[in-house]
């Protein structure tokens, strides 16, 4: 079954709005007319449910005394079927309508958070925690979702209940309808009271729900991390806390709601006990039939009713505002553009690359690259070596444009970088990551996940050839249709790293960006990857991040970095004539490998 056309018609972000109810009237746009036709039923509903209570005022004031009443009784019971049969069959078609507004307009939401989140910059997803966004795109969108099923159609349902009931009082008796009322702007006043206080502890509860859901996602993440040091009851402490604070917040928040339900109908059932005993007291002086008493108790209850009703649904309307408020705090963060850039692509790049005078920071306080400059032609391979935190993988991230630099100019093939669009130039990128990702999907789809073309067995199988990580699929039981664990955890460390290697290189890209990609796999299995790589990169410009010399020392152009600046660049060769960082490391590393290879060979530490 497809969902409703008019569900994809409409773009959120025009919805956006300082005033909350102007933009849940612009979210339902395309269903506006289901949403008033569900508001219609309602009418109609109250309609004839005050027509019943009505028909039984005639039927006691003026069909009673009658002496053929056997003969009309039968007549007025069926009338007043009639009338309750319509009244609920058009109850019944209003909720059916508003819940499908409801549901329809929860799809086109969650749809909206889904795609929009996905496009959000790289700087949002680095300062925004990930249970903070899933709180907002469930939790507070199933509250929206409660707020269009249930307060949207129930504030219409009371305030048409209130109209025609009114009405039909005023017709009845205009002093008891006027006293029937008196408590209706006390109720307002106490709602709007209750709506602010409401507010700002409902936005209190949510922010603390969407803390312990980071709490909890980042426990399941790491939960191997979290066995493997035995950190368990750290956790279950730390959790402990957070869950506490959720406890107290949502005590406070329910017990203003709670305050607020006994206030309103201690107030509700004095004004319905006080018009009562002055109905009451008109029937026994004559000015009041006792077939409008009758009436009058059944009309006053459908007033009071809905306007006790009508303060909780205002108050309720705060959690819905709230929600939606956080939600489009989301929605109003700007799209990252795929399609920006001045430059038209008419075909693959080739790969030049050339950084002028490039400083970039990911805060404005904070420096990571300083005055960077080298180039390389197409074809060629860069090495980035220098220690942790010295913006090796800050620099390889400015390439796909996954961040934007602040000075300086970085271009390919003579074209500006922030002039070539997102999505093509991503498209002509290979990337492996430091710490690759793989979906809980089976490793043929992680594999061909980057391309978008139909790709042949034969593609696939040279891709995990190249990554040296065929053989071992291949002794899995289903093959290439095993399925990988969440997050890849079926797999060891080394194996997700090649399959991540192999779908990168199905996705033949004119640049390609090796994050450390060999740290994960062992001595032998690196030289096989390399061995390939040197084949496979031919053509290609490529950088590579690594801390082992064997994997650098073959590259056209070697860059050391040190706190954000090119401390030495050169090839293997003259890079080692020259006293620095890179000949320190070369000889530190060739020292511990001596000593290993002495260690084993005497036999020192082997188990016996």
């Amino acid at each position: 079954m497809t969902p409703p056309a008019q569900v994809y018609s409409y773009d959120v972000r025009n919805s956006l709005s300082k005033r909350p109810l102007l933009g849940f009237w612009r979210v339902m746009t395309g269903f506006h007319r289901l949403y008033l036709l569900a508001v219609a039923a309602l009418s109609l509903s109250a309609l004839f449910s005050t027509g019943a209570t009505l028909l039984i005022r005639e039927f006691i004031d003026h069909q009673l005394p009658r002496p053929d009443l056997a003969q009309i009784a039968p007549w007025f019971a069926l009338a007043f079927l009639l009338l309750a049969a319509l009244q609920g069959a058009f109850s019944f078609l209003s909720g059916r309508w508003a819940s499908k507004t409801a549901e329809s307009l929860a799809l086109r939401l969650r749809d909206a958070m889904y795609d929009h989140i996905q496009r959000l910059s790289f700087r949002y997803h680095d300062k925004m925690p990930t249970g903070e966004l899933l709180s907002r795109a469930t939790s507070d969108l199933d509250a929206v979702r409660r707020f269009f099923n249930e307060q949207a159609i129930g504030v219409g349902r009371i305030l048409i209940l209130f109209a025609i009931n009114f009405t039909a009082l005023l017709l009845l008796n205009v002093e008891l309808a006027l006293i029937s009322v008196i408590v209706v702007p006390v109720i307002i006043v106490l709602s709007l009271f209750f709506f602010g206080k409401i507010s700002a502890y409902y936005e209190k509860v949510q922010e603390q729900e969407a803390v312990l859901s980071t709490t909890l996602q980042e426990n399941l993440t790491g939960v191997r991390v979290v066995k493997a040091f035995a950190r368990q009851e750290y956790e279950r402490n730390k959790f402990e806390k957070e869950n506490f604070e959720q406890y107290q917040r949502g005590r406070r928040f329910l017990m203003m709601h709670s305050l607020f339900w006994p206030l309103t109908d201690v107030i509700c059932f004095a004004q319905m006990i006080g018009g009562y005993f002055i109905a009451a007291t008109m029937v026994i002086n004559g000015t009041l039939t006792p077939g409008s008493y009758v009436a009058y108790v059944s009309l006053v209850t459908m007033i009071i009713n809905p306007m006790r009703n009508l303060g909780r649904l205002i108050v309720d309307m705060s959690t819905g505002l709230v929600s939606y408020k956080r939600m489009m705090e989301v929605i109003a963060e700007d799209q990252e553009s795929l399609i920006d850039g001045t430059y038209k692509p008419t075909g693959d790049l080739r790969g030049d690359v050339e950084v002028k005078n490039l400083t970039f920071g990911y805060d404005p306080d904070t420096v990571v690259l300083k005055d960077i400059s080298f180039s390389v032609k197409a074809g060629q391979s860069v090495a980035l070596l220098g220690s942790t935190g010295s913006g090796k993988t800050s620099l390889l991230g400015l390439l796909p444009r996954f961040y934007e630099y602040s000075t300086g100019s970085i271009t390919i093939d003579g074209i500006e970088l922030k002039d070539i669009p997102r999505g093509w130039l991503r498209g002509q990128i290979g990337v492996v990551e430091q710490e690759p990702f793989l979906f809980s999907r089976t490793i043929r789809e992680n594999i061909t996940y980057g391309v978008t073309r139909e790709v042949s067995d034969a593609e696939v199988y040279a891709a995990a050839k190249a990554a040296a990580v065929h053989d071992v699929i291949m002794t899995f039981p289903d093959g290439y249709n095993t399925l990988v664990g969440e997050r890849g955890v079926t797999l060891s460390g080394g194996q997700k790293q090649r399959v991540a290697l192999a779908r990168t290189l199905l996705k033949d890209p004119r640049i390609l960006i090796l994050d450390d990609a060999t740290s994960s796999v062992d001595s032998e299995t690196e030289d096989d990857i390399r061995q390939a790589l040197l084949r496979l990169m031919k053509g290609r410009t490529s950088f590579v991040i690594a801390h082992r010399i064997q994997t650098v020392m073959h590259a056209d152009l070697i860059l050391v970095l040190d706190e954000g600046e090119i401390v030495q660049r050169g090839t293997h060769q003259s890079l080692m004539a020259e006293d620095g960082i890179y000949r320190r490391v070369v000889e530190l590393q060739t020292r511990i490998e001596e000593e290993v290879e002495r260690e084993v060979t005497d036999g020192i530490g082997l188990p016996v």
